[in-house]
């Protein structure tokens, strides 16, 4: 048996610690990271190039966490990983450009877009709630919003079904090549 598995190739108590501790560690570097970013006093060059860079960058991640996955001995534990580290990134990204774009322009959105307004307006159009309460006003804003809804669906789609696959790869790996079953010989 492997260090960090438990019987039956399932990851052990300890790994599975070492993985939430990760997971909230980079969390609450992504969190600290956007509260103390000064993005009220950005320019429209520097807020598009905030959030393409930043997706770029998400790609990369997503890419970067695929290839951890399939080489993983858990590659689901893994999967969870990164799902728990990609999302936060993604929405912190969208919400730096919505608090960006509000100090830009204040009539932007039905109401000023602090740190925290701007991470709440980013949640409810990701979960689809869109309560109302903070509406995008220009076309710019609705073109941002837009493009996050656009790239959510990416997100939920592909990029899980990526992870997913990348999860299944891995347990093949982890199998290594199957030999043929009783039957199966080959003709």
């Amino acid at each position: 048996m492997t260090a960090g598995a438990a019987p039956h190739g399932r990851p052990s108590v300890r790994r599975i610690a070492w993985t939430v501790l990760r997971v909230v560690a980079s969390v609450v570097v992504l969190v600290t990271l956007y509260y103390l970013l000064p993005l009220d006093h950005s320019s429209t060059a520097a807020t598009i190039t905030m959030l393409l860079v930043g997706l770029a960058g998400f790609v990369a991640l997503v890419a970067v966490q695929v290839r951890w996955i399939v080489r993983s001995p858990h590659p689901g534990l893994r999967a969870a990983e990164a799902l728990a580290i990609c999302v936060p990134f993604f929405l912190l990204l969208f919400a730096s450009t919505y608090v960006a774009l509000a100090a830009l322009s204040p009539d932007s959105f039905g109401q000023p877009l602090s740190h925290s307004n701007g991470l709440y307006f980013t949640v409810t159009v990701f979960s689809t709630v869109g309560f109302g309460d903070i509406t995008a006003k220009t076309d710019t804003a609705r073109l941002v919003v837009t493009v996050q809804m656009l790239a959510d669906l990416v997100v939920l789609g592909l990029a899980v079904k990526v992870i997913v696959g990348a999860v299944q790869r891995g347990r093949q790996r982890r199998a290594g090549p199957r030999s043929p079953a009783a039957g199966d010989e080959e003709r």
